[in-house]
């Protein structure tokens, strides 16, 4: 086995934010640039900044983005038009309700969640301003993937691996970024597809062996068990989507291990999770949380190295 995958977990715009620092302090530590990665795999806030690496964009142009300094126009845009923490109110009818029968979690109660009425025309507009416009076209990176949940069938879909649906850039990012009764379900080919994170933080497990032998993986929405944002919200956060989630990445990194892969999680402590907050969504929080992150996110991944005994 060779080759290497980089593995971005849904967070929402605090997440995102986190995971740049995080992404920042990697290259800083062990030379790793993202876009040479064989597999670079995203999730809901993680797919939009696979769709800005796999086009090219550049961790130091990442960071510039966040500080508010890109030269960049479609950087600037694109953070701009984050969208509010508060979502528009949803509608009726509810995604799929029969998924309360054959799934549990996170995934069982994503099919009752209403119809989110959130605009995703700038996640579109992102898409089509890194060149990756309609007709079924892909990013330059070849390696690069999106995932999303099938509310009917149950199923996460890597948009962009080999043998998956053929969606453009736009499609894909939508429906991977689709949190469910915030942001509309994206239809493709008769299949409902809402975020990838109602079903899994980052489907770890959908790098095969074949793919890469090393994974990194950056899942701003989960620690290790004790590890949560302070404070009554945190505890909150931490008993409703924390702790199922962290607990769904560990047994899918056990079985990427199992098949004989190296998987180094790169996750929030307390540390860094006390600069972030509870609301992930949390718009007018996200300078500071990055400014934040930046201070405690190179700590984080010199530890999440050693711990994996990879040198930094």
């Amino acid at each position: 086995m060779t080759g290497t995958a980089v593995v971005i977990g849904c967070g929402g715009t605090i997440g995102g934010a986190w995971v740049v620092a995080a992404l920042h302090a990697l290259a800083d530590q062990t030379g790793l640039d993202p876009r040479d990665a064989d597999v670079l795999q995203g999730t809901s806030a993680g797919a939009e900044l696979v769709t800005m690496l796999g086009s090219g964009i550049g961790v130091d142009e990442l960071v510039a983005m966040q500080r508010g300094t890109a030269t960049d126009s479609r950087l600037r845009a694109h953070v701009a038009a984050t969208p509010s923490g508060i979502p528009p109110v949803p509608r009726l009818p509810l995604l799929a309700p029969a998924l309360l029968r054959r799934r549990s979690g996170h995934a069982a109660l994503t099919g009752m969640a209403p119809t989110g009425r959130g605009d995703a025309s700038w996640l579109q507009r992102l898409a089509d301003g890194m060149g990756a416009t309609g007709g079924g076209e892909w990013l330059p990176h070849g390696g690069a993937r999106m995932v999303a949940y099938d509310v009917r069938s149950g199923d996460r879909v890597a948009f962009g691996a080999p043998g998956g649906p053929t969606v453009s850039v736009g499609e894909a990012l939508r429906a991977s970024w689709a949190i469910p009764g915030w942001m509309p379900p994206v239809a493709v080919d008769g299949r409902l597809f809402v975020d990838g994170g109602a079903a899994s933080t980052a489907s770890v497990d959908l790098v095969s062996a074949a793919d890469a032998h090393t994974v990194y993986v950056i899942a701003p929405m989960a620690s290790a068990v004790g590890e949560r944002v302070p404070g009554v919200g945190g505890a909150v956060e931490d008993r409703l989507l924390r702790r199922p989630m962290s607990a769904g990445l560990a047994a899918e990194i056990e079985t990427a291990r199992a098949r004989g892969q190296t998987v180094i999680p790169i996750l929030p402590t307390t540390q860094d999770l006390r600069g972030l907050g509870a609301n992930f969504m949390r718009r007018s929080h996200r300078v500071d949380a990055f400014g934040s992150s930046m201070r405690t996110a190179p700590h984080t991944v010199r530890a999440a190295l050693s711990r994996s005994g990879v040198g930094a």
